[in-house]
C-alpha cells in the first residue's frame, strides 16, 4: 500500500517531453544541442496549442513571434531551421492537423540528431494531435 501523503503535500510536478530535455542536456554545445532545444520548443507549443490552452489566440500568436525569433538565433541545419519555424508558425493557428504533419516533419528532418525516447515523445505528441 502506498505511502499516503498529508494534507498539505503537493502532488509531484510531470513533466513533458522529458527525454527531449534530456537529450538536450546531455548534447555537445552546438548543433546536437540546438535540434535538440528547437525540437522541444516545437513540441511544446504544438502542445499548448493543440491541447486547447486558456491562452487564446493572441497568446498563441505572441509565443509563435518569440519563438520564431529565438529560432533564428540558433545554428540549426536549413531543413530542420524552416521544418522547426512552419511548426512555431503553425501553433498559432492552432489547427491540430497542421500541427501534426508539422511535428512530423519537423521529427524527419531531426532524425539524425534525436535518439529513440526522444523521437517517440514526437511521435506520441504528433499521433495525439491528428486525432
Amino acid at each position: 500500500m502506498p505511502p499516503t501523503l498529508p494534507p498539505y503535500a503537493l502532488a509531484s510536478p510531470t513533466f513533458r517531453f522529458r527525454h527531449l530535455a534530456n537529450l538536450a542536456g546531455r548534447a555537445q554545445i552546438g548543433g546536437a544541442r540546438e535540434v535538440a532545444l528547437a525540437c522541444f520548443v516545437a513540441a511544446r507549443l504544438a502542445a499548448d496549442a493543440g491541447n486547447g490552452a486558456e491562452e487564446g489566440a493572441s497568446g498563441r500568436t505572441t509565443r509563435s513571434t518569440a519563438a520564431r525569433a529565438w529560432l533564428g538565433t540558433l545554428a540549426l541545419p536549413t531543413p530542420v531551421r524552416s521544418s522547426a519555424t512552419r511548426c512555431a508558425e503553425s501553433s498559432a493557428g492552432g489547427r491540430t492537423g497542421t500541427l501534426a504533419r508539422e511535428l512530423t516533419g519537423l521529427m524527419q528532418a531531426a532524425a539524425a540528431y534525436l535518439d529513440a525516447p526522444a523521437r517517440h515523445e514526437l511521435e506520441v505528441l504528433a499521433a495525439s494531435l491528428k486525432d
